[in-house]
């Protein structure tokens, strides 16, 4: 996603609250991801689904969740995410949550 550079600190807010949102409405939320150097309004929120049906029940929950409706108006309001894209990937077997 692209986002207003100088809103770091309203992002990081945002983030915080889908920290609690998104496991509820049923997403496993692997991180958001804030540029650190190079270029400065590129950030990543990562959330994994078991499947494409579960994703879509959970953008359902979502719509009709209290706080994730208003943390959908807050990043509105501060303008805080300038362009948003979605890409859906699978995981290469063997390469994901291997431990450190």
């Amino acid at each position: 996603m692209i986002t207003h550079p100088f809103q770091r600190a309203a992002f990081q807010e945002y983030a915080q609250y889908w920290g609690r949102i998104i496991p509820r409405c049923g997403g496993h939320l692997v991180g958001y991801f804030l540029p650190h150097e190079g270029t400065n309004d590129v950030a990543w929120g990562v959330i994994a689904f078991e499947s494409l049906a579960a994703y879509e029940a959970y953008r359902a929950r979502l719509k009709t969740d209290e706080q994730g409706r208003a943390n959908f108006a807050f990043a509105q309001t501060k303008r805080l995410i300038l362009r948003e894209e979605r890409s859906f990937l699978e995981v290469v077997e063997g390469t994901f949550g291997i431990p450190v």
